[in-house]
């Protein structure tokens, strides 16, 4: 199972964002790979990265990558603490600028 592109799209939108791609290569390529992946963990870690690294949308980015992932937990019959999930994507963003 994998979240379309229109469907990430729609997550932007329903946060109250524009759903403005600004960065669309990325997201086709990430779709494209975690499509090819047998490994929805792997598959879910390529979209996060996409999403939050490479600021695919014109705002948004962290909570639309926040809600992709509890979507993504509630398709494969999983629960995710928000709370955690939250802090794990500021502790993602504060390491890669690091790099």
């Amino acid at each position: 199972m994998l979240l379309s592109k229109k469907a990430i799209i729609s997550i932007n939108e329903d946060l109250g964002e524009k759903g403005i791609v600004i960065n669309d290569g990325s997201l086709d390529y990430a779709i494209n790979l975690a499509r090819k992946s047998n490994n929805w963990l792997k598959s879910l870690a390529i979209l996060t990265r996409a999403i939050l690294i490479d600021h695919i949308f014109e705002d948004g980015n962290k909570r639309t990558t926040a809600v992709v992932i509890l979507t993504w937990l509630e398709m494969h019959n999983l629960h995710g603490n928000k709370d955690k999930i939250n802090s794990m994507l500021i502790k993602m963003l504060k390491e890669n600028r690091r790099i």
